[in-house]
């Protein structure tokens, strides 16, 4: 089967760590990428309140852009940002259900010449991971089991919500599979899918702070060794403001925030370099902290 990739913007900025490690986890799956040519911005989720069409527009030229790549009948892209995975979703939705969105679309994008013929469909890495590639064949490939990690998967809001194409909306559980698959213990906890207050840290810091603080708070309370997740905002967010919200609520909060792709990457012998773990500010170690259990088996 053939996977166009679509990188999107924040995983060449401050995502480069998940662009990394997914491109150097699916070469170890034996899946290679294709990158779509040309791509643009999705437009994120702001755009979509200034002006649906062009925001459609914007999206829907890079699925006219894969199809034009990828002559199959069914043309996959694998967009690993939470964002542009849901952006890429809606406009997907909506052109297929929505004749006279479809049609203002295709007149936008025809003037470059393209036209979105249908034959795109939006995939997220972990959708390829467990249900192409499958949790069995992930298992075999692992080099140094985690063995007695305390994982929480925090999924974040867009990846499952409102299309939920391959996991469950209110409790998914694909990447805590994935935990389990590489012998770390997936830790259960509620706030799996709640906001991590996304761009609000720049705007209203006070109440992304707050969002923020809950999750950590809440992790902190099960005794995690680490968070890993699938989005670059979330990453962001909940790794770099802990000094922040250590000193405005008086805490000791110190949990290192991870992308999937490098917990999967360091089970399969990556490197760091590999998988861009000399980017984080709080490097995980892959190991038990003190008190937690027992350090990790080769």
């Amino acid at each position: 089967m053939r996977y166009l990739y679509f990188p999107g913007c924040s995983l060449r900025s401050t995502g480069r760590p998940y662009e990394e490690s997914t491109l150097a986890v699916f070469k170890t799956l034996g899946i290679p990428l294709e990158e779509v040519h040309d791509w643009n911005c999705c437009g994120a989720t702001a755009y979509m309140s200034i002006d649906e069409t062009q925001a459609f527009a914007l999206a829907a030229r890079n699925l006219a852009l894969a199809e034009q790549q990828d002559n199959s009948d069914v043309v996959n892209i694998v967009a690993p940002c939470a964002a542009c995975f849901l952006v890429l979703t809606k406009t997907q939705r909506y052109l297929t259900q929505y004749e006279d969105v479809r049609r203002r679309v295709n007149d936008a994008i025809g003037t470059a010449g393209l036209h979105y013929v249908g034959r795109a469909r939006v995939r997220h890495p972990l959708d390829v991971i467990v249900n192409d590639v499958g949790v069995e064949a992930v298992s075999k490939l692992v080099k140094r089991r985690l063995t007695n990690l305390r994982v929480a998967s925090y999924y974040g809001c867009q990846i499952v919500r409102p299309f939920s194409t391959f996991d469950h909306p209110q409790y998914p559980t694909t990447m805590d599979t994935l935990v389990g698959a590489v012998g770390a213990t997936p830790v259960d906890w509620p706030l799996k899918t709640r906001c991590c207050g996304g761009s609000l840290t720049g705007t209203i810091q006070e109440a992304g702070l707050r969002l923020n603080r809950a999750l950590l708070r809440e992790a902190q309370k099960r005794n995690v060794d680490m968070i890993v997740t699938a989005c670059p905002l979330c990453q962001f967010n909940l790794e770099c403001y802990q000094d922040r919200i250590n000193r405005h609520w008086h805490e000791t909060i110190d949990i290192p925030i991870a992308f999937f792709t490098q917990m999967l990457g360091a089970a399969f012998g990556l490197s760091d370099t590999d998988l861009g773990v000399q980017r984080l500010f709080v490097t995980p170690h892959y190991t038990p902290a003190a008190g937690k259990g027992e350090s990790v088996h080769a």
